[in-house]
């Protein structure tokens, strides 16, 4: 099956509805400090772009660049000097669940397009059994 013609899953959908809440959360949640609602408003937007392409044309490596906007999440607290803040809070665990779904993307797809290799795993265990 040709990358082109491969359809959303469900991860890439809930990465775009993350960003576009992360992106609201400075107002939503009445953010104050400067650095980390831009950085909030910044890697949001790339999530929403990079889930976007992945639901319009599927690769790889849109998935890669939202595990690492998701790393980001997690230390730019620390890296940009908002720790112990309210954004804090949201970056970390927006970022946790950004890097868990990209990755479960990435999963999905591969066992997509190797279907041998899983059932071949799971003969290899069953033989071991």
């Amino acid at each position: 099956m040709s990358n082109l013609k491969e359809r959303e899953t469900a991860p890439d959908v809930y990465n775009l509805f993350l960003a576009a809440v992360l992106f609201l959360s400075p107002w939503l949640f009445k953010l104050t400090n400067s650095q980390g609602k831009i950085d909030l408003w910044i890697t949001s937007a790339i999530i929403v772009v990079l889930s976007l392409a992945a639901i319009i044309a599927y690769r790889d490596w849109e998935e890669w660049i939202n595990v690492l906007m998701g790393v980001w999440l997690i230390a730019s607290p620390w890296l940009l000097g908002f720790p112990h803040t309210r954004a804090m809070h949201l970056s970390i665990g927006f970022g946790i669940v950004i890097v868990l779904l990209a990755l479960l993307d990435l999963f999905l797809h591969y066992e997509k397009r190797h279907p041998e290799d899983m059932s071949a795993e799971s003969g290899h265990e069953a033989a071991r059994q």
